[in-house]
């Protein structure tokens, strides 16, 4: 059974300054955080031993608060008939079982890599989704991403997989991109990461969404990881640095994707998943 490790210890700098106060993946989409969207994909794949890598300080105690059972306000909520309205809490503390690892904030490496590093002990031998907490997928059909994402790399043999959304060629410049070999099995593996590409000839672009099953012997390529250029630590340089071994799936997901650590990408977030639900959104012509 996969477990997963979910990175939300980022200090928000491009909602700054509201996000002196309140971790990014705690923003809502529509009434829930958006780590309760990546939170809830997890369940769904059947994978219930969840690590939740936060800063130090207020960020890392929202998620700790919001992710451990209330006794006094779930009482609260029963003794008025309000159930319903705690059911969908209830259910992530009845179904998750969280452990939570501090990142600390004044440390000599920092990026995208040190949670899966923090978590080493964590994910023990088993394999293990590493998981972005400010990224959503939303599936109006109910279906799970990270499930299929398990159930392809089972299909394809491989030793891990990655989610990508897809993108035209043209806007590749502004994502970092998985470039794709072919694979005996004629499955596409991994074969380079491109960031921001300056210029991309195909068509079309498999982007990174910060969605991975990696087994647990990946975790020391995390550990032997030199600082890239921006002096930053990244979980990318750690995957390409694995998929050279062993081959790594590129998976197109089916949910649509929101980069939410980012304004306009919330908003959209929101707007989509209002539509989805049927709500009207003022401004919004059918």
């Amino acid at each position: 059974m996969s477990r997963a490790v979910i990175a939300v210890a980022g200090v928000g700098t491009r909602f700054f300054p509201v996000t002196k106060s309140l971790n990014k993946c705690m923003l809502p989409v529509l009434e829930q955080p958006v780590l309760a969207y990546a939170v809830a994909d997890c369940l769904a794949a059947g994978v219930h031993e969840i690590a939740i890598v936060t800063a130090a300080g207020e960020g890392g105690r929202q998620v700790r608060h919001y992710f451990t059972e209330d006794h006094g306000m779930k009482e609260y909520f029963a003794a008025r008939g309000w159930q319903e309205k705690y059911k969908p809490i209830a259910h992530i503390h009845d179904q998750a079982d969280f452990t939570f690892i501090e990142q600390p904030r004044d440390g000599d490496r920092y990026g995208t890599a040190l949670p899966a590093i923090l978590a080493a002990d964590f994910v023990a031998d088993q394999d293990f989704f590493l998981i972005a907490g400010d990224d959503l997928l939303l599936r109006p059909d109910g279906g799970s991403d990270l499930a299929e994402l398990a159930a392809a790399n089972i299909a394809a043999g491989t030793r891990g997989a990655v989610a990508a959304a897809t993108v035209t060629g043209k806007d590749a410049h502004r994502y970092g991109i998985f470039s794709p070999r072919k694979a005996p099995g004629g499955h596409q593996v991994l074969d380079d990461l491109l960031e921001k590409p300056a210029a991309y000839g195909a068509p079309t672009a498999f982007i990174n969404i910060s969605r991975s099953l990696l087994p647990a012997d990946a975790i020391p390529y995390f550990e032997k990881l030199a600082p890239a250029a921006n002096g930053e630590f990244q979980a990318t340089d750690a995957i390409a640095a694995f998929a050279r071994d062993r081959d790594v799936l590129i998976h197109p997901v089916t949910g649509r994707y929101f980069d939410c650590g980012n304004t306009a990408g919330w908003l959209a977030a929101n707007i989509a998943a209002a539509s989805a639900r049927g709500l009207a959104v003022p401004g919004q012509t059918s």
